[in-house]
C-alpha cells in the first residue's frame, strides 16, 4: 500500500515548467514540432516566432533570414545537408538529435530505411539521457509491438517514465487507459496536468466528464485556469505573428 502511495505521488506530481526559447526566454510551447523548430547546427528548440522574425545586422538594417536565429549559422540549402547535420549533433550525444533519428527510422523517412529495432535502439538511448519524449516512444512501440512483442504492462511503464518527464501527449494517453478502464478520479489527475501543460483536448475531456458526472464543476474550473495560465506563458504578438503569416508556426 505505501509503495503504491509512493508511486502516485511521484506520478501526479506536477511536472517541472517546460523549455524556455533560448532567445526570447518566453515558455516553448508542448506542440511539437508546430510552434518551435529544432535546429541542427547548435542544437537549440527556437520558437515560432523567434524563428519567423527578421534578422537585422548592427547597422539596424534587415538582413536576409537564411541563418539560425540563435547562433547565426547559414540554414542548410539540401535535405541531404540536413540529415548530415542531425548526425554530427548525434555524434556529440545530443538527446534530441538521437531522438530525432530514432524517429527516422521508426517511420524510415530522411533517406533512413524503416528499422523498428533500431529506431528502438535510439529511444532507449536519448531516454537514458534525460528525453523524455523518447519515453513515450519507447511505450508506444510495446503498446503495438513495433520492434518489440506486444506488451501493454510495460508500455504503462514507459508512458508513466514520460509523463514524470513532464511529456504531455504520453501523460493525455496515461488519463485515456485510465478512462477505459473506468478509474474516473485518475484519469481525470492525468487530464488535469496535462491540461495545464497546454493539451486542449485533456481539458474537453474534462468536461465532457463532467457533464456526465464523473468530474466536478471545480474540477474542470480549475483544468481551465490551468490551461489559460499555460497560454499566458507561451502567448507572445511576435508568436501571434508568425502564426497569422503560416499554419506552421502555430503554436496553440
Amino acid at each position: 500500500m505505501f509503495a503504491a502511495e509512493k508511486h502516485d505521488e511521484k506520478l501526479f506530481k506536477q511536472p517541472s515548467p517546460l523549455e524556455d526559447c533560448p532567445i526570447c526566454f518566453l515558455q516553448l510551447p508542448y506542440l511539437d514540432p508546430m510552434g518551435k523548430k529544432y535546429m541542427t547546427c547548435c542544437g537549440k528548440s527556437i520558437c515560432s516566432g523567434c524563428y519567423y522574425a527578421p534578422v537585422y545586422d548592427n547597422q539596424g538594417n534587415k538582413v536576409d533570414n537564411k541563418t539560425c536565429p540563435f547562433c547565426r549559422t547559414q540554414t542548410p540549402t539540401t535535405d541531404e545537408e540536413s540529415v548530415e547535420r542531425l548526425k554530427k549533433r548525434f555524434e556529440a550525444g545530443d538527446a534530441k538529435a538521437i531522438f530525432n533519428l530514432g524517429c527516422d527510422y521508426r517511420d524510415g523517412t530522411d533517406g533512413h530505411r524503416q528499422d523498428h529495432t533500431k529506431a528502438l535502439e535510439l529511444f532507449h538511448r536519448a531516454a537514458e539521457l534525460g528525453d523524455a519524449k523518447s519515453y513515450g516512444s519507447i511505450g508506444y512501440a510495446y503498446l503495438h509491438g513495433r520492434g518489440v512483442e506486444v506488451d501493454k504492462k510495460k508500455a504503462m511503464y514507459y508512458y508513466e517514465l514520460s509523463a514524470i518527464g513532464g511529456n504531455t501527449v504520453a501523460r493525455y494517453n496515461l488519463g485515456n487507459d485510465e478512462l477505459r478502464a473506468g478509474n474516473m478520479n485518475r484519469a481525470v489527475k492525468h487530464y488535469m496536468i496535462a491540461a495545464g501543460s497546454g493539451l486542449s483536448e485533456s481539458l474537453e475531456h474534462i468536461q465532457h466528464l463532467y457533464s456526465n458526472g464523473y468530474a466536478t464543476k471545480d474540477d474542470y474550473m480549475k483544468a481551465l485556469q490551468l490551461y489559460q495560465a499555460y497560454l499566458g506563458e507561451i502567448k507572445s504578438a511576435q508568436r501571434d505573428e508568425a502564426a497569422a503569416f503560416s499554419e506552421e508556426y502555430r503554436y496553440y
